[in-house]
């Protein structure tokens, strides 16, 4: 692997399905992220060249480093999977052994794989490796919360296989993305590779980034749910001291946001596709309940243009008097414009 794919302090975006398209990278790049991957792609929709699939494929002009993830476990799609990544522009190729969704567990994919088929796993990442011109990688959990044995007898055995990194979620597969992190088993595997380790869960704002680098020993850290409705969370990677969001750039990303999701999707199903995103933009942040239900009927231009009125009109007094007197609180803060 070369040894800048992910540089000290590296802050990856986490292939995260239904969101980290080409709008959404485009967007936390402009905050910091130079990392990111694709969203969580199925081996076989994409061997079938299903529209869909494809689009998630696309890399977009600016998109620098970028990774593609998929998900599988008959040899022969993910074979040929690989086969056709060659043929695109990507920087790594990334193997799911941890996502926990029912959809992906009900296939036996994902951390199920890992757990009940560790050898049918393995020999998926193999094939990936073998067919790959790209360095290939893995994504998987903690197997259990107090024995870091199982979770690093698993990841030898994918180091072993050609793993050039490896990435671990510090959560089981019943917890989903809930409850502690347990730093210490990720930080067992660190010890026992001598592949890079990327650490991922928690990370919801810059302190808890460096707080999961800290623990771990990791030198690069995977952000996933914390970038949803908060690209500023790469901004306060990089910097500390950097200020939340004032409502003025509050509103304006957003609204450059939707630009680009009109670009990439059309104004027929823009609207639709993004009302989960922009969900998460006014989730914790003080805006009325009624206007975050009026997201659900998005369909518009026109709609868009009130909502983007109504962001602007700023938060509740009751969130900036509650920022003001108790900011420890306050998880997704946004402070008012600057005159």
């Amino acid at each position: 692997m070369p040894p800048d794919l992910y540089p000290p302090g590296a802050a990856v975006m986490a292939p995260i399905a239904g969101h980290t398209d080409i709008p959404f990278r485009r967007m936390v790049r402009r905050f910091g992220c130079r990392h990111a991957f694709t969203e969580m792609i199925d081996a076989g929709s994409l061997v079938f060249q299903g529209e869909k699939t494809l689009r998630l494929a696309q890399r977009g002009s600016d998109a620098g480093f970028l990774g593609i993830q998929l998900v599988g476990s008959d040899l022969s799609t993910l074979k040929r999977a690989a086969e056709l990544i060659n043929d695109m522009d990507f920087d790594v190729l990334d193997f799911n052994l941890g996502c926990p969704a029912p959809k992906v567990a009900r296939k036996c994919e994902g951390i199920r794989f890992a757990l009940e088929d560790p050898d049918g796993a393995v020999c998926a990442f193999e094939t990936l490796v073998s067919a790959s011109r790209l360095p290939v990688t893995a994504k998987t959990r903690i197997q259990d919360e107090s024995d870091p044995a199982p979770t690093v007898a698993f990841c030898r055995r994918l180091r072993d296989a050609g793993a050039k990194s490896i990435t671990i979620h510090g959560r089981l597969m019943r917890n989903f993305y809930s409850g502690p992190v347990f730093y210490e088993i990720i930080s067992a595997v660190r010890e026992s590779l001598d592949i890079p380790v990327v650490a991922n869960g928690g990370a919801m704002d810059g302190e808890s980034f460096r707080t999961l680098l800290r623990e771990t020993g990791c030198v690069a850290g995977m952000v996933a749910r914390g970038a949803l409705g908060n690209p500023w969370i790469f901004r306060e990677v990089a910097d500390s001291s950097a200020p939340p969001p004032d409502v003025a750039e509050f509103t304006e990303t957003i609204r450059v946001y939707m630009e680009d999701m009109v670009d990439c999707y059309g104004p027929k199903f823009a609207y639709v596709v993004a009302r989960k995103s922009l969900l998460e933009f006014l989730r914790g942040r003080g805006y009325p309940g009624a206007l975050r239900a009026s997201i659900s009927y998005l369909d518009s231009a026109d709609a868009l243009k009130r909502l983007l009125d109504a962001v602007a009109e700023g938060p509740t007094e009751r969130y900036l008097e509650n920022l003001n007197l108790h900011p420890e609180s306050v998880e997704r803060k946004l402070v008012r414009s600057h005159s």
